[in-house]
């Protein structure tokens, strides 16, 4: 039965994020500029789309990123999401990355971390505030969002380091997939390259539970306790994990939602996420 869920995940993953898309306030004008070159990187062109405030700044950034399966989407499915969050006082950035299988893990963190250092090294182009920068992301994105903010490169690289991270519905521990073969087959093989039981290693590697540490930025996790694609556990485990560990760290769950849901749970949820970033890119100002 899983796994013929499974077989309906990448869908349900562009679902979920399409649904919990808030109207924007139009009474605030933004300013959206699509299809700006980020990256060129393994034979691939990445881009990504911004939306700014049009008056005043800088604004803290946020990088957005899609679900998909990490085999599928792209930025323009979080489309509706850049005006609503940008109008709300942020520049806000959706970002495509490199897709599996033709580009396994961990090209996709990569790109993540790509993303985040152009918008640094862009922050007087776009009116960011390069020391308030967030990440957030659905289902696959979501994961993207959690490992790149538990997992900063060395520090003998350029940085991309976050200030918080919002991950609605992401995956954490993708050894847990691997007592499905099916679903592992299907999703975790052609992302990671290999089954569990081949190399274990790049399952932790890929987990930002293994991450989890006293030295992360603030987490948000938000999920829904009906999601058979990404069971709420996956959070729940990474909740505690930070807890223990002494890092800031909040998980709202969605009562019988599954991979995305819409209507009211979807305005709660999004209010949640923006009360969260105003806490901690905006504090006091």
């Amino acid at each position: 039965m899983v796994p013929r869920l499974l077989a309906l995940a990448a869908p349900c993953l562009l679902a979920g994020a399409l649904a919990a898309q808030p109207a924007p306030d139009l009474s605030r004008p933004t300013q959206v500029t699509r299809g700006v070159t980020y990256a060129t990187t393994g034979g691939e062109t990445l881009k990504l789309d911004v939306a700014a405030p049009a008056r005043g700044g800088p604004y803290p950034g946020v990088l957005l990123l899609h679900g998909g399966a990490w085999m599928m989407g792209g930025r323009g499915d979080l489309a509706g999401l850049l005006p609503a969050i940008a109008e709300k006082g942020y520049v806000v950035a959706s970002a495509s990355y490199r897709l599996a299988p033709k580009h396994p893990f961990p090209a996709q963190l990569d790109d993540a971390r790509s993303a985040v250092r152009f918008l640094r090294d862009n922050a007087k182009t776009y009116n960011i505030d390069p020391d308030r920068v967030a990440v957030g992301g659905f289902s696959a994105g979501g994961h993207l969002a959690l490992l790149l903010a538990l997992n900063p490169p060395p520090a003998t690289e350029p940085t991309s380091a976050v200030t918080c991270a919002v991950s609605y519905f992401g995956p954490t521990d993708l050894s847990l997939y691997a007592a499905s073969p099916g679903v592992e087959d299907a999703y975790m093989v052609p992302f990671l390259g290999k089954a569990c039981k081949t190399d274990p290693d790049v399952y932790k590697k890929a987990s930002p539970i293994n991450f989890a540490s006293k030295a992360a930025p603030p987490v948000l996790m938000i999920h829904g306790t009906a999601d058979v694609v990404v069971p709420v556990i996956h959070s729940e485990r990474l909740l505690a994990k930070l807890k223990s560990a002494g890092a800031t760290a909040e998980l709202l769950t969605v009562p019988g939602a599954g991979h995305g849901w819409g209507g009211k749970d979807a305005d709660r949820a999004m209010g949640a996420a923006v009360r969260f970033l105003d806490t901690h890119l905006k504090g006091g100002r």
